[in-house]
């Protein structure tokens, strides 16, 4: 594909975009009809397709392509354990992130509820103050008291997380200045950026994300890829992205030539 003035090609990367981005407007979007609109080939538009079908951005049918329907979040207690020894590994490697005498930031999540069992057992950390609007992660927490300071913000409390949310929610994160912030997701994409399945959580974790002097996102490898119903941040707005060694090599080779640092547990 070609820009509008006949220039250079537009990377593959940008087409599928637009192609996703076309798909969603319609109930059904054929392989003959994206052929003409972008200029490629069918073989081309197939392949473009398969891609996006397999980071679960569309949904692939004989002749084209539909939009893929939004997947229901899951409750704190069904997502535990999903990929539970690799939320562990995710979660020792964030946690080294993590000097003594920090203020840190613990996002909502099963992933970031590891990072506070890890913290827990750190007997090198003497003193460290953490924010959470998660009570899950609050309790995780708690044996450590009062070696590890615990703040849980207000806000009105969401059961399916069991996460603090607006009103109120974000009264106390605009106050804050921590040494890193740690947030959890439902999606990483290299053109999707960083995405959230629930619209209440993503308003809290970009309050989040300015209270943070280090940004770092953690995610599991099923989310790397993957683009859910709200847009949290871009790219550049995450300093590093912990993942696991489920995560598809192709997308993080595609998230470093972004220039997003990535570690994979």
């Amino acid at each position: 594909m070609r820009d509008l003035d006949g220039g250079a090609p537009i990377p593959a990367q940008v087409r599928r975009e637009r192609m996703r981005t076309l798909v969603g407007e319609r109930e059904f979007a054929r392989v003959a009809d994206l052929s003409d609109a972008f200029g490629v080939s069918e073989v081309t538009v197939r392949g473009d397709l398969d891609v996006l079908a397999s980071r679960g951005l569309v949904r692939r049918v004989r002749g084209g392509a539909m939009p893929r329907p939004a997947p229901a979040e899951r409750p704190f207690e069904e997502a535990e354990v999903v990929s539970a020894g690799e939320k562990d590994a995710i979660g020792a490697l964030a946690a080294g992130l993590v000097s003594n005498g920090d203020s840190i930031i613990l996002d909502v999540g099963t992933t970031t509820a590891a990072i506070a069992a890890v913290l827990v057992q750190r007997t090198d950390i003497a003193t460290l103050t953490v924010f959470t609007n998660s009570l899950k992660v609050a309790l995780v927490l708690e044996p450590a008291i009062p070696r590890i300071d615990v703040i849980v913000t207000g806000g009105t409390l969401r059961s399916l997380q069991h996460s603090l949310v607006d009103p109120l929610g974000r009264a106390l994160l605009e106050r804050l200045n921590v040494d890193t912030v740690f947030i959890g997701c439902n999606g990483v994409d290299p053109e999707g950026g960083v995405t959230n399945i629930n619209l209440p959580e993503t308003e809290i974790k970009r309050v989040m994300l300015t209270a943070g002097r280090r940004r770092v996102v953690v995610a599991d490898g099923s989310k790397i890829g993957r683009v859910a119903l709200a847009h949290l941040c871009p790219l550049d707005q995450v300093d590093i992205l912990i993942t696991g060694s489920s995560a598809d090599r192709d997308v993080i080779a595609s998230l470093r030539e972004r220039g997003l640092e990535v570690r994979v547990a």
